[in-house]
């Protein structure tokens, strides 16, 4: 009973900071301090810095529902994605709940297939959370929403999915992001370059193969023969390994297209003899670090920066829920070479 009381004591103890707390102990008034934190007001960066780290050390936290109802904001976004496994969408929720957490934004994430009717119930349940705009994301950056969005009194925001004419969208450079994983190979004398990549029907998998032969035509060099696109997995790149091997005269390096092929690779050249990176060479693409640093030997492979592709959609629905005007179109955010062992070179 007593160890009850005490806890009831000092729960009840225990007093959230208020927004006059932070304005005191940061030397500014009430009204400063609130808009130091929301990012508002014109202030020197220093005051806006001060009051800033004086809210962390209080461990403050506004009052969403009294800042809802001055400013008729639920201070929410949703997030609406058909990859339920999650391996796109948890890294772009991560850089989005990052961005949001120090504007004091909420994040509810909402996962199902993308039926119509699953839609019509999944937009029903933002609505009813009042949420302030949406992002719309899923598996590949060339299948949209079976449904035309009904008006939904919110702004949208699309990421790594289709977006209808007009719309604002955050996709990686997919071209760029293979031209320098083909232009690294290069680089360290590779000349006989491969690329196995997934199915005809993915713009990724398209525009991955225009990298390679751009990269490839920059550098005076002929492909080593034609792309092989099947599925994104593993047995792919396997069976595809076999079959370039079988076929007579081999290549110096693949860039693979996912890095689940890249490792059906490297499996299928263990049991053959071949070497790698020693004889070929091999970069993939997507830095799933699951396959990634588990492969022998670790991949060098492409970063999408899906983090960084959360977080820029998120600032871009904040600027658009703030009335700002933000110019619609797809915006390719750059990825980045993540260097192992599997082409020959040291990481940094």
């Amino acid at each position: 009973m007593a160890d009850r009381n005490a806890k009831l004591q000092s729960a009840s103890a225990y007093q959230r900071s208020t927004i006059r707390d932070v304005a005191t102990k940061a030397g500014v008034s009430v009204t400063t301090a609130s808009r130091a934190l929301n990012g508002t007001g014109r202030m020197s960066e220093e005051t806006r810095e001060r009051v800033r780290a004086v809210a962390a050390e209080l461990d403050y936290r506004p009052n969403s529902i009294a800042r809802g109802l001055v400013q008729q904001r639920s201070f929410t976004l949703g997030l609406l994605t058909n990859d339920t496994y999650g391996r796109f969408t948890l890294p772009v929720a991560a850089g989005l709940s990052a961005a949001m957490a120090d504007r004091g934004v909420s994040v509810f994430l909402s996962a199902g297939k993308y039926e119509p009717e699953s839609l019509k119930l999944n937009l029903g349940a933002m609505e009813e959370k009042r949420v302030d705009g949406l992002i719309i994301t899923g598996k590949r950056t060339d299948r949209g929403l079976p449904i035309d969005l009904p008006p939904l009194g919110m702004p949208v925001v699309y990421v790594y999915a289709a977006a209808p004419e007009g719309a604002v969208s955050f996709v990686p450079d997919d071209i760029n992001a293979a031209k320098d994983a083909v232009r690294h190979l290069i680089g360290l004398g590779r000349r006989k370059i491969a690329h196995i990549t997934g199915p005809l029907d993915f713009k990724a998998a398209h525009m991955r193969e225009a990298g390679w032969r751009a990269a490839l035509a920059e550098a005076g060099l002929e492909p080593f023969g034609e792309a092989i696109f099947s599925a994104w997995t593993e047995a792919h790149g396997y069976d595809t390994a076999h079959a370039l091997i079988e076929a007579g005269e081999r290549p110096d390096a693949i860039f693979c297209g996912n890095d689940q092929i890249a490792r059906g690779v490297i499996d299928a050249f263990a049991l053959m003899g071949i070497r790698v990176p020693d004889d070929i060479a091999i970069v993939g693409f997507d830095n799933w670090e699951v396959f990634a640093k588990a492969t022998r030997p670790p991949l060098t492979t492409i970063d999408m920066g899906l983090p960084e592709l959360g977080r820029s959609a998120g600032l871009a629905l904040l600027d658009m829920i703030d009335g700002k005007e933000v110019e619609p179109g797809i915006r390719e955010t750059p990825c980045t070479l993540v260097v192992r062992q599997s082409c020959g070179a040291r990481p940094d």
